[in-house]
């Protein structure tokens, strides 16, 4: 983009300036008079263009020289006495002029305390769609201490919005006004100014009535407390330590602003970015801090989970008193935060996970002065001993004998010496790891697909024929098909009333399962299609949806005779004295048959077929199989099946029917005969 680099022996580069003087002094306009150029470290005037000085053209050297050595003073000139007196006048105007800038600096603070950029009204705020609706379900999680219920047992949102065209966190107030003293004034305009790339940035806050709300940077990865929990991340110790080098610049920089400490640090207040840069938030403000927890105290709301990476010796003071305690402080408090931090992040887990203690129980422990002060458990093999030695000293219970965040700095380069802390190493191998963790995750997700989809492909086979089914999934509208003949079963178990009438519930459905799946591993042998089991009736059908010329009587033969013979050595379990019986019809003829509905879609037959061969069903006898005249005319092509004719039956809607009783095959008869 910017054309031509030249670079030096040591990688750094040569650069080209340009020379502008002003044209137009009303205007302040500026020309390109001259370009000087690093790589040949030669300066070429535009041709055409004039330097316009405005005093005239400097000499090269002044009248006197540079030192001064042109000019001879004479010794009895008053002239020398122009020195002191310049000097005297100098002092006296350098005074005044110091005077002035600190008089000038009062001024301005006062001015700028009094300007609001950082104030927004709450119309200007436009929440995202779901928090409209009323519900919280963003990506981050961000802060404890925007709400008042325990993490152990629900996951805390934060509310999400625009503002300003910004994505911004919404971080609502427990209080329901904020007052704007000099005070208050102060603090803000300090949060407002602070700038750093491990700081979420400080959008603004609205402190309308009923509305106090701090807007924050919207971080999407959600707070450390999510990466430290989220099994699925592999957290190896290169995205670890980068993390805890992202909170060390962080507060170093917080320390050495005019803010002079955080005051809540934890890993909820440190939120993850979407290049997975760690940044705090919820710091500043604390007149406003103090305030809005002493008015929680006094409704008491106070959620103890908050307090667990408080310092013991700010949990031992008065709550009217922390707004007067001085920022060493809080500092020593925001180390003893941070160790509590290094904990977590070597632990992969919650403080005081391990212990199995309510959080009022452990902040009860930590405020007791003790000669053990009591800490959250560590393993040696948690972490590396280097670590473990500067957990340590980070949660000192005496404060002063904790370091700085300088120092910890110092400290943690010679234990994280292996890795780099540039900004740009970390970033790159932070988007690796993700791309890591994100490919395993697609191809986990993918099997899990995969997986459930076979189970609903197989589930699809079953509740309809396979060719139905492969055009439903590839997306197919199945429409209906006439066939001009297929052979129908009906099954009906006899005195089924008396049976459900001896039995509870449990045991009619048990009865049923064990029967079925007698009747299933039957029809599984055959080119049947079961159509339905409607209480204790059965309904299959042969030569649909693939059609198989005649076979399809001799299937449902062979298919009704199997079923009979396993009836009969049927037991009922819970009434092994009864003997269980059905009657079978069989009828042959033309069927409709199609797709019926989208939920629950079932595979239904149309026709006067359907109904004949129910009514076969119904006027047969008990362990016997009644079949009509079509079918018996279709099984005679065969001759394989002993038939015989009961006569005329009278059938609802049809009158007098021939039928005829299929007794067996012709070869087990002859085997009997022998």
């Amino acid at each position: 983009i910017s054309g031509t680099v030249a670079i030096d022996e040591f990688g750094d580069r040569i650069a080209d300036f340009d020379f502008l003087h002003m044209a137009d002094p009303v205007s302040k306009t500026f020309n390109i008079v001259g370009v000087f150029q690093g790589s040949t470290q030669e300066y070429k005037a535009i041709v055409g263009i004039e330097i316009m000085w405005p005093n005239g053209l400097p000499v090269d050297m002044p009248a006197c020289g540079y030192e001064n050595e042109l000019c001879i003073i004479d010794e009895n000139d008053d002239s020398k006495l122009v020195l002191p007196l310049s000097l005297s006048l100098s002092s006296v105007l350098l005074v005044g002029m110091a005077a002035s800038i600190f008089i000038y600096r009062k001024v301005q603070s006062k001015i700028e305390s009094g300007k609001t950029p950082w104030l927004i009204t709450w119309s200007e705020v436009v929440l995202s769609k779901t928090d409209k609706k009323g519900s919280i379900l963003s990506k981050s999680r961000l802060s404890l201490a925007s709400a008042g219920t325990d993490v152990t047992h629900q996951q805390l949102f934060t509310s999400v919005g625009h503002c300003k065209g910004n994505i911004v966190a919404i971080r609502k107030l427990s209080i329901p006004t904020v007052e704007l003293n000099r005070k208050t004034l102060i603090e803000f305009h300090k949060l407002y100014s602070m700038q750093h790339q491990n700081l979420a940035r400080f959008v603004g806050a609205c402190l309308e009535p009923d509305n106090c709300a701090i807007l924050m940077e919207y971080c999407s990865r959600g707070s450390l407390q999510d990466i430290i929990e989220y099994d699925d991340i592999n957290l190896d110790w290169t995205f670890r330590y980068s993390l805890i080098w992202d909170i060390i610049k962080g507060m170093q920089y917080v320390q050495n602003s005019p803010l002079k400490y955080h005051g809540r640090l934890s890993s909820t207040n440190c939120v993850i970015d979407s290049r997975f840069m760690l940044k705090l938030t919820d710091f500043g403000i604390p007149s406003v801090y103090s305030t809005e927890r002493q008015f929680v105290l006094k409704n008491k709301e106070i959620n103890y989970n908050k307090l667990l990476w408080t310092a013991p010796e700010i949990l031992r003071e008065d709550v009217s008193k922390l707004n007067s305690l001085s920022a060493h402080v809080y500092q020593k408090g925001d180390i003893y935060g941070f160790g509590i931090i290094l904990q977590e992040i070597a632990t992969r887990n919650t403080p005081y996970a391990d212990m199995n203690l309510n959080a009022d129980d452990i902040i009860r422990r930590v405020t007791e002065v003790s000669s053990i002060p009591f800490r959250p458990n560590m393993s040696v093999t948690d972490c590396c001993r280097e670590l473990q030695h500067l957990i340590q000293i980070c949660w000192d219970e005496v404060a002063n004998q904790r370091p700085t965040f300088d120092t910890i700095a110092c400290d943690f380069k010679k234990i994280n010496s292996s890795n780099s802390s540039n900004i740009m190493d970390n970033l790159l191998k932070r988007m690796e790891q993700y791309a890591d963790n994100l490919e395993t995750l697609v191809q986990e997700r993918t099997d899990a697909y995969l997986e459930e989809k076979k189970k609903a492909v197989e589930l699809l086979h079953r509740l309809l024929p396979a060719s139905v089914a492969d055009q439903l999934e590839a997306g197919h509208n199945v429409l209906p098909e006439s066939y001009d003949c297929v052979t129908i079963y009906f099954s009906d178990i006899v005195g089924f009333t008396n049976i459900a009438a001896q039995s509870s519930p449990m045991q009619v459905i048990t009865l049923l399962n064990e029967l079925y799946t007698q009747f299933d591993k039957v029809i599984g042998k055959l080119d049947v299609y079961k159509v339905e089991t409607i209480g204790d009736a059965y309904m299959v059908v042969s030569g649909l949806p693939t059609r198989n010329g005649n076979l399809h009587a001799t299937n449902i033969a062979k298919m009704a005779l199997e079923i009979r013979h396993t009836v009969k050595s049927f037991c009922i379990k819970h009434l092994p004295d009864t003997s269980l019986m059905i009657r079978i019809g069989l009828h042959s003829g033309s069927v409709v048959a199609g797709v019926v509905g989208l939920t629950m879609p079932r595979y239904c037959l149309f026709g006067d077929t359907v109904n004949t061969a129910s009514r076969m069903e119904s006027t047969s006898e008990a362990l016997r199989i009644q079949i009509s005249c079509e079918t018996k005319k279709i099984l005679d092509i065969f001759n394989q099946y002993q038939i015989e004719e009961r006569g005329e039956v009278e059938i609802k809607g049809k009158g007098p029917m021939q039928t005829f009783w299929l007794i067996g095959t012709k070869e087990k008869a002859d085997e009997t005969t022998k």
